[in-house]
């Protein structure tokens, strides 16, 4: 039987996104949706129809268009472009929405309506290459462009695009007066050192199932090249904001703040890995470094160990043997451990219990397999903590606890990530401080880039009134991951500090922001509410019980004041409680 004809044509391709559609979407969700349906009702759609484009699909922060002439693709890119220009000529940098888009001209497949082939593909990795604000055209392109368009170009050379085997010419369109032409500023300052962000490594292996070993490889990365003192790394879950995207990578750097950026890929096929990554100088774009590894699954870990001492050697040729030595950290002897361990910690993101014991199952299951796997008696010892403070204050969770944290300590002296989760278990439940804050100190001595380690630090120091350290932690870990699911701790941290100092309506603002952050954690809402009522606005205090009460029903004060006395500095403990009460949350 013949095979079914495939449906071809040649086309010109259009893909577009939004420069920082994470950072915006985390400053204001309803009002950046609001504002890009605007964009398309007003603006995009219109020009799409205007010059004869069919729009393909939409991708949240991103679209693909199909037109038949590369002249009215180019034309309605220019024309999008000048005029969301002009929208943005009021809005604030950190609130404007600005579009990067990439056109190329190939030959395409139709299937139901949709698009495929290397014709969109490559249309989509040169839009990557575009500044927020501005347009790039493929080779194939910019040649049925020239001559009959009125405009200027810029030749950006050859570029080796992700997962595009031959390199391709690239050039920007020079807009003029009216669009953006060159980068917007730096949002953050590069550190007065190397700087690296690993972006998630993409699946390769046609199962959307491993995408968690993909993740784990690249924090494995991550902490390797964190053990190294004169780099400064992103933290994961920071990098992590960028995950399912095709972000610019020069956008990254100005997000992030750094120098250098690491991408790449994982493809897993029965017992056979191959790893690929490349190193970008984020500021121009140009690639620097790129490299396969091949080898069995048992050798997942050396693997990324060659990933990162090649890294290390391009940012610093003349790197000692003994750093990468030092960047090398114990790992769990069995790798079923590490697998299971991978799966679990998703589900400590909220900080509830109900959350956390579908990975303390995991996690239980990975000790059996590894008994000494720091790392999964300190998650184990913090799903337990969840459960006493937000559940049963049952004693024996307590002490099991304060047990696994021990046991993370013990095994985990070169995993700061574990000793930081550690410490806070032993400051809760253990109620002793120098013992949290010793852990603390060990876990930045050996990777000074942990952001989880600085936020937890930034909480326990202010618990014990040590303002001065606990806003410093808070300030080197927002600026380490300031996209991290923990950085409502540092809110929590300085939301503390203004409590003790008397600046009742200041914490109530930190807390509040906190509870934007991790609108499901209830000890937020709690301590959001005790500064308010505090500070006298009991009505507000007590719309906010209301939502303490809907994430924890059994919530009582006489129970969580018992608990966190010898804990917290005396009078922070006090000032809770009268607050609480005010607010007429049950005794």
């Amino acid at each position: 039987m013949a095979e079914a004809r495939v449906e071809r044509r040649l086309a010109a391709i259009l893909a577009a996104d939004i420069a920082g559609y994470s950072r915006l979407m985390g400053v204001d969700e309803e009002g950046t949706l609001a504002a890009l349906k605007a964009c398309r009702r007003e603006l995009i759609d219109p020009k799409i129809a205007e010059h004869r484009g069919r729009l393909v699909k939409t991708t949240g922060d991103g679209a693909l268009v199909e037109f038949a002439s590369a002249v009215d693709a180019t034309r309605c890119a220019m024309e999008i472009q000048r005029a969301m220009a002009e929208r943005n000529a009021d809005v604030p940098d950190d609130r404007r929405i600005e579009f990067r888009i990439g056109i190329n001209v190939g030959d395409i497949i139709i299937d139901e309506g949709d698009i495929y082939g290397d014709g969109v593909n490559i249309a989509a990795r040169v839009e990557t290459l575009a500044s927020p604000g501005a347009i790039c055209l493929s080779e194939n392109a910019y040649q049925q462009v020239k001559g009959k368009l009125t405009l200027e170009v810029s030749d950006m050379g050859e570029q080796q695009l992700k997962n595009i085997a031959q390199q391709l010419r690239v050039y920007r369109v020079k807009l003029g007066e009216g669009g953006a032409t060159q980068p917007t500023a730096p949002a953050l300052a590069l550190p007065d050192k190397p700087s690296i962000a690993v972006l998630p490594f993409q699946n390769m292996s046609g199962d959307a199932e491993q995408d968690y070993f993909c993740d784990g490889m690249v924090e494995d990365i991550i902490t390797g090249l964190s053990r190294i003192n004169w780099l400064f790394v992103i933290a994961r879950n920071s990098s992590f904001a960028y995950k399912g995207k095709s972000p610019d990578i020069r956008q990254v750097g100005r997000e992030l703040g750094v120098r250098y950026v690491l991408e790449g890929s994982v493809r897993k096929a029965g017992n056979r890995l191959r790893i690929t990554g490349q190193l970008v100088e984020a500021e121009t774009g140009v690639h620097l470094w790129a490299e396969k590894f091949d080898g069995a699954l048992e050798d997942v870990f050396d693997l990324q160990d060659k990933v990162t001492e090649a890294v290390v050697g391009v940012i610093e040729p003349n790197v000692r043997r003994a750093e990468i030595e030092r960047a090398r950290r114990k790992r769990p002897d069995i790798l079923g451990a590490y697998d299971l361990y991978l799966r679990a910690l998703p589900y400590f993101a909220s900080v509830m219990p109900e959350d956390a014991k579908i990975g303390m199952d995991l996690l239980e299951e990975a000790l059996k397999l590894d008994p000494h796997y720091a790392a999964a008696h300190a998650y184990l010892a913090w799903g337990l903590e969840m459960r006493v403070f937000r559940g049963n204050f049952n004693e024996a969770d307590a002490i099991e606890s304060v047990r696994h944290a021990r046991m993370a300590l013990a095994h985990g002296t070169d995993d700061a990530t574990a000793l930081g989760i550690a410490a806070l278990i032993i400051l809760h439940l253990g109620r002793d401080f120098e013992t949290a804050s010793g852990a603390i100190d060990r876990a930045l001595s050996i990777n000074g880039s942990n952001a989880t380690a600085l936020y937890l630090g930034a909480h326990i120091h202010a618990y014990n009134g040590d303002c001065a350290i606990a806003e410093n932690y808070a300030s080197r870990a927002l600026r380490l991951s300031p996209f991290d699911p923990l950085c409502y701790e540092a809110y929590v941290a300085r939301g503390f500090v203004r409590f003790r100092e008397g600046h009742f309506d200041e914490a109530a603002a930190f807390f509040a922001k906190a509870a934007q952050l991790n609108p499901r954690f209830s000890a937020l809402y709690m301590m959001q509410t005790a500064a308010l009522a505090v500070a006298g606005r009991i009505d507000e205090s007590k719309s906010i019980a209301r939502r303490l009460l809907e994430l924890q029903p059994g919530f009582r004060i006489g129970p969580l004041e018992g608990l966190v006395a010898g804990i917290a500095r005396p009078e922070i403990v006090s000032g809770f409680a009268a607050g609480l009460r005010k607010a007429g949350l049950p005794e």
